[in-house]
C-alpha cells in the first residue's frame, strides 16, 4: 500500500520541530549564558544564536542531502540528489517518515544539527573569536555532523551494523561532547579558570526550556503520534527526574546542602542519557539510566577533568559526552523488543548488541575528536582561534560585539 499523509503525525512533528528549536534558542543560550561570566554573557548567547542560523542554511542547501540521501561509498555518506532543495515538492512524503511531508522531516532533522554544534560552544566560552566560531560551525557541521548523522540515522554503515540511537546519544551528545573536548584542548586554558555562574536564574530558565523542548527531541523521534512517542515521552521525563534527584543526593553527601547548579546539571545529564534509549526501553530501565548517569557525569567533572587538566568551561564533555556514552551503552543493555521491535538488548537475550554499541561509540568519538582537531588547527593557522589576552580579560561582549549585557 502506498504511503498516505497523516495529519496527526504531521501536526505532532511540526510541534516537535518547534520544541527542538526552542532547545537551542533560547534554551542552550540561556543555560550557557547564565553559567558564563557577566562580561561574556552576550557572546555566549550569540554563539548559540549564530549556530542555529548557520545550521538552518547549511542543512537545507546540502547538509540534509548528504546525511539522508541514498547510501553510497559503502555507507560513508548519502547521495546528494536534491542539492539546494531542488526537486522536493510540497506534497512529497518522506521516505524515512512516510506519513509526514519531506519538508517537515528535513526541518526536524535540521534542529538536531543546530543544537549539536551549539552545545560545543559551552567548552570554549570566553576565549574564542566570533569569526573563528562562525567558520568552525560551517566546517564542523559539513565535515563531522553530516557524515555521522548518515552513519547512524541515514542508512550508513553503523545503521547497517545495527547500532541503536533513538534520538542522538552518539550523533548529538557523544559527538558534541568529544568535539568540545578537542576544541578546548586546542584553545588551551583560560587565563582565569575559576568560573562562577554570574546568573543562575538564567540557567534555571534555560534548563527548564531544555527539559520542555526535549519532549520534542525524544518523543518526536518516534516520527509519529502514537504509542512509541508516548513511551519516549514518559521515559524522558522519568529519567530526567531520577537524574536530578541522584545529583541532589550526591550534593548532600558531599557538602551537606543541595545546590541549584547541581539540580539542573543532573537534569541535563538525565536528558542526555535517556536520549538514545527513550524509544527502546521500559520505564523501569529509564529510572536506572537516570539514577546512574548523574554519578557518571559527577565523577567525570569532579575527578577526571582535574586529573587530565583540560579546560572544558561549562563541562560539555563531562555531561554530554559522558552521559551520552552511558546512555548509548545502557541502550545496548536495556533495549526491549516489546517496546520497539528494532532493538533487543543484553537483558532480553542479545549480548551482541552491547558490542555493537561499543563499536559505534568508539568510531563516532574517534572520528569527531580527530576531525575537530584538524578543523580547529586549520582555522587556527589561517585566522587564529583565540582572542588576545587583553580581550579575554576585558570580556568578549565588549571586545567582540561592542555591547554589554549589563550597565557598568
Amino acid at each position: 500500500m502506498d504511503p498516505v499523509l497523516n495529519s496527526g503525525d504531521t501536526a505532532w512533528m511540526l510541534i516537535s520541530t518547534a520544541l527542538v528549536m526552542l532547545m537551542t534558542v533560547p534554551g542552550v543560550a540561556l543555560f550557557y549564558g547564565g553559567l558564563s561570566k557577566k562580561v561574556n554573557v552576550l557572546n555566549t548567547m550569540f554563539m548559540s544564536l549564530i549556530a542555529f542560523s548557520i545550521a538552518s542554511i547549511v542543512w537545507v542547501l546540502y547538509g540534509y542531502q548528504f546525511a539522508f540521501g541514498a547510501d553510497m561509498l559503502g555507507g560513508l555518506i548519502g547521495n546528494p540528489a536534491n542539492l539546494l532543495f531542488s526537486g522536493i515538492g510540497v506534497d512529497q512524503l518522506s521516505t524515512l517518515a512516510p506519513t509526514i511531508p519531506e519538508t517537515v522531516y528535513i526541518a526536524f532533522q535540521m534542529t538536531f544539527a543546530a543544537i549539536t554544534v551549539a552545545l560545543v560552544s559551552g567548552a570554549v566560552v570566553g576565549r574564542m573569536k566570533v569569526s573563528s566560531w562562525i567558520v568552525f560551525s560551517i566546517a564542523w557541521l559539513s565535515l563531522v555532523y553530516v557524515p555521522i548523522a548518515h552513519w547512524v540515522w541515514g542508512g550508513g554503515f553503523l545503521f547497517q551494523w545495527g547500532a541503536l540511537d533513538f534520538a542522538g546519544g552518539t550523533v548529538v551528545h557523544i559527538n558534541s561532547g568529544v568535539a568540545a573536548l578537542a576544541l578546548a584542548l586546542l584553545l588551551g586554558k583560560r587565563k582565569d579558570t575559576k568560573l562562577l555562574p554570574h546568573h543562575l536564574g538564567y540557567s534555571v530558565i534555560g534548563a527548564a526550556l531544555l527539559w520542555f523542548g526535549w519532549f520534542g527531541f525524544n518523543a518526536g523521534s518516534a516520527l509519529s503520534a502514537g504509542g512509541l512517542a508516548g513511551q519516549a515521552f514518559i521515559n524522558t521525563n522519568t529519567a530526567t527526574a531520577a537524574a536530578m534527584v541522584s545529583w541532589v543526593i550526591i550534593d548532600y553527601l558531599k557538602t551537606g546542602k543541595p545546590t541549584i547548579l547541581g539540580a539542573i546539571s543532573g537534569a541535563i545529564a538525565g536528558l542526555v542519557a535517556i536520549t538514545p534509549a527513550a524509544g527502546f526501553v521500559t520505564l523501569q530501565a529509564a529510572v536506572i539510566i537516570g539514577l546512574v548517569t548523574s554519578v557518571v557525569s559527577y565523577l567525570a567533572i569532579s575527578y577526571l577533568k582535574p586529573k587530565l587538566g583540560y579546560d572544558d568551561a561549562l563541562d560539555v564533555f563531562g555531561i554530554h559526552g559522558m552521559s551520552g556514552l552511558w546512555g548509548a551503552l545502557a541502550t545496548g543493555l536495556f533495549a526491549a523488543p516489546f517496546i520497539n521491535s528494532l532493538g533487543t538488548g543484553v537483558f532480553y537475550g542479545n549480548p551482541g548488541q552491547i558490542v555493537t554499541q561499543i563499536v559505534a561509540i568508539a568510531i563516532v568519538a574517534a572520528y569527531s575528536f580527530v576531525a575537530t582537531l584538524i578543523i580547529g588547527k586549520i582555522i587556527d593557522i589561517v585566522m587564529g582561534l583565540r582572542v588576545e589576552e587583553k580581550e579575554e580579560i576585558e570580556g568578549l561582549d565588549i571586545t567582540q560585539h561592542e555591547e554589554t549585557g549589563y550597565r557598568i
